[in-house]
């Protein structure tokens, strides 16, 4: 069986657990993949970033983010209207950066687990 063929819920263990922390980010909030991988004690923000690359289209995506609030480059505004429809804190582009996208405001909108980060060791 080439892994091509194989079922769409097989998922690799690390992905499912990414899956399922970015499902659990509340709507309006946001996690790094930084933050998911800290969260996870496993891999790094490229490989949370890698898992939601591939598997990532059937969770909330737009809540795992850059440590820097810049959008996801070529989903700019499929995540706007997720963030303005959640009311995700952004801090709108500035005059001098006309045209420009604005940034989620990770001070407002970074979220640390909530009440699981306080039962987590």
């Amino acid at each position: 069986m080439s892994e091509e063929s194989l079922p769409t819920d097989a998922l690799p263990e690390y992905a499912e657990r990414v899956l399922e922390v970015a499902e659990s980010i509340p709507s309006g909030h946001v996690m790094t993949y930084g933050d998911v991988a800290e969260w996870l004690e496993e891999g790094g923000p490229r490989q949370v970033g890698r898992v939601m690359a591939l598997y990532g289209g059937a969770v909330p995506w737009w809540r795992v983010v850059r440590a820097d609030g810049a959008l996801l480059p070529g989903h700019e505004l499929d995540a706007l209207g997720h963030y303005r429809d959640e009311g995700t804190p952004l801090k709108e582009a500035s005059r001098a950066s006309e045209g420009h996208l604005p940034r989620i405001d990770m001070r407002r909108a970074r979220w640390d687990g909530g009440e699981r980060a306080q039962g987590h060791t």
